[in-house]
């Protein structure tokens, strides 16, 4: 099932997307959802990200590909930041550019896990029942501010402007990583193909993980890093994350 939420008017909607309209859902979209009955036609409706999170973790190395061709090591446990949730934005949404001396900015087409009851401390076998879904991210990053002062990595100012966590458009709650491929789209020209299934912490276990550390309540967001193709963006471009079975993610930078 793909679960999203839009605004139509003065009215903000969630529910089921079923083809170009919307089942529309009451209720609580972690517990008791319900059906009213109503479809809604989605021509100019202004998607919205699909749920609110309270918080968005996003993994950094957690492809072997990227690994391997990079010299990293694999590492240990899984290696994560925090998105602000200032930076947190929806399908469709236009993205601003920084201020120039930020420098290069670039796309980085990720799997985000939406959680959907509380977890804390859970094995990997107990994460699946705590795993709601899956949909498409942009995690954008500021380039050369990342490394820009040697003594201090600024990760969190790096991957926190307005608009640099992006996912959507839906949550889809029946799909399989492990047999899925992403692909980014920068422009319409494909710079990212790559295997879900290459993660070196698949989901489960990133929520097991991370669970150990914090607990992540419903509606939270991980994004399970992203593999070879990354790129700096001109100010204009389009990006489309795909991902089998779930859908396209769509955003213009600048």
């Amino acid at each position: 099932m793909k679960w999203m939420r839009c605004r139509q008017g003065e009215r903000e909607l969630f529910g089921l997307l079923e083809g170009d309209r919307l089942a529309v859902h009451e209720g609580d979209l972690f517990g008791a959802a319900r059906p009213t009955g109503e479809r809604v036609d989605l021509a100019g409706a202004q998607w919205l990200m699909p749920c609110r999170p309270t918080k968005m973790l996003a993994l950094w190395n957690n492809f072997r590909a990227a690994a391997e061709k990079n010299g990293w090591a694999i590492p240990a446990e899984p290696l994560y930041f925090v998105k602000t949730p200032n930076s947190f934005a929806s399908h469709g949404q236009a993205i601003a550019a920084p201020a120039a001396e930020v420098g290069r900015v670039a796309y980085e087409g990720e799997l985000a896990i939406v959680i959907g009851r509380r977890a804390k401390n859970l094995s990997p076998e107990q994460a699946a029942a705590h795993i709601f879904g899956y949909s498409c991210a942009n995690d954008l990053t500021a380039m050369e501010l990342l490394q820009r002062d040697p003594s201090f990595p600024q990760w969190t100012r790096a991957k926190g402007f307005d608009g640099f966590g992006v996912f959507g458009p839906v949550i889809e709650t029946d799909f399989d990583p492990a047999k899925a491929s992403l692909r980014t789209l920068v422009g319409g020209r494909e710079r990212q193909n790559y295997p879900l299934a290459d993660m070196i912490f698949a989901p489960h276990e990133l929520v097991s993980r991370i669970s150990h550390d914090m607990t992540l309540e419903h509606g939270d967001v991980i994004l399970c890093g992203t593999s070879l193709g990354v790129l700096p963006m001109k100010p204009g471009t389009t990006v489309e994350v795909e991902i089998d079975g779930i859908g396209r993610l769509v955003n213009t930078y600048g």
